[in-house]
């Protein structure tokens, strides 16, 4: 019984290692975070902010590219990220002194990122490149998937609509 477990386990992990390694992969570098136009924070020290913010946004498109292709790798590098809404002191939107920072999310400020990309194959090659500039002038009106509570949900909607509309086939084949 013991062998036929270990044998089970072995497989398994094969199984899993094998399905991590033909999944694709995302490579992000933040390019001059600090002349970003906005990702400010509204209640925490600037730098955890921005930490925070990129490393939710590398996991989401980490997320996104488990649809590519086997061994393919996907290069992104963020040139600028202006996050949904505004961050506003406290007294200034009714709560007080005492408050924090409120980030304020209108239809008028929407999100936008711009970025350069690239789609390289196992062997390095160029599948597909870009720069898009992305910006969701509907944000608030359109289908968004993610739960009212989830951080970052409009910056994250725009990907999600970017990559399906970038790499539709790779999408319907997972």
């Amino acid at each position: 019984m013991k062998k036929l477990t270990v044998v089970l386990l072995s497989g398994i992990a094969l199984m899993l290692s094998a399905q991590a390694y033909s999944q694709g992969k995302v490579e992000v570098i933040w390019q001059n975070s600090d002349k970003y136009t906005d990702v400010r924070s509204a209640n925490e020290s600037r730098t955890r902010f921005k930490e925070r913010t990129f490393t939710q946004l590398e996991e989401y498109l980490t997320e996104l590219a488990e649809a590519l292709p086997n061994e393919q790798t996907l290069k992104i590098t963020v040139t600028n990220l202006d996050l949904a809404g505004q961050v506003w002191p406290a007294s200034f939107v009714g709560f007080g002194h005492s408050a924090s920072d409120v980030r304020l999310i209108k239809s008028i400020d929407i999100p936008r990122i711009a970025f350069n990309y690239e789609l390289l194959d196992s062997a390095g090659a160029v599948l597909q490149q870009g720069e898009p500039k992305l910006k969701d002038m509907s944000f608030q009106d359109r289908h968004n998937p993610f739960f009212s509570s989830e951080t970052l949900r409009y910056e994250k909607n725009m990907l999600r609509m970017w990559f399906n509309e970038q790499f539709p086939q790779d999408v319907a084949k997972n």
